[in-house]
């Protein structure tokens, strides 16, 4: 049950994914999605997704101990399994992703029109995950 008197959230700041080979998901997310890396090393790398959106790449196994920071410590974390997300792109540029993707013998795997007006295209990662492009429709707050 909600507490009435919590503070209020702004949006999701950070989504985090977990990959066997940190070089071979980047050169998916560089080389296919187009996405330009913030910061990145061998364990992780971050990626500018959107106005206050990043997407996190974390090498699976690879953050299960605590992590020192100037600021501070991360606590440890880590997934397994073939995880979902959502981009969100312009209504305009539906087409262009499909031939986008095809060029880039990346299969679709899934097409779903919404009843809102949204179109959502599903596709996969190299380490499996299901990626999901969501032009405007999708939900009541996009």
């Amino acid at each position: 049950m909600p507490v009435a008197d919590a503070p209020p959230i702004s949006g999701v700041l950070e989504t985090g994914l977990y990959v066997d080979d940190v070089v071979r998901a980047r050169a998916f997310y560089e080389g296919v999605l187009g996405l330009t890396p913030m910061v990145a090393d061998a364990r992780f790398c971050a990626y500018n997704a959107g106005t206050a959106s990043v997407l996190l790449l974390f090498k699976r196994g690879a953050t299960l101990e605590p992590v020192d920071v100037p600021g501070g410590v991360i606590p440890p974390h880590d997934g397994h399994g073939p995880l979902h997300y959502a981009l969100a792109i312009p209504r305009d540029t539906l087409e262009a992703w499909i031939t986008h993707l095809e060029r880039a013998a990346v299969p679709l795997e899934s097409r779903v029109e919404w009843k809102g007006g949204g179109v959502s295209l599903y596709f996969r990662d190299p380490d499996r995950n299901l990626v999901e492009l969501a032009t405007p429709g999708l939900w009541l707050n996009y």
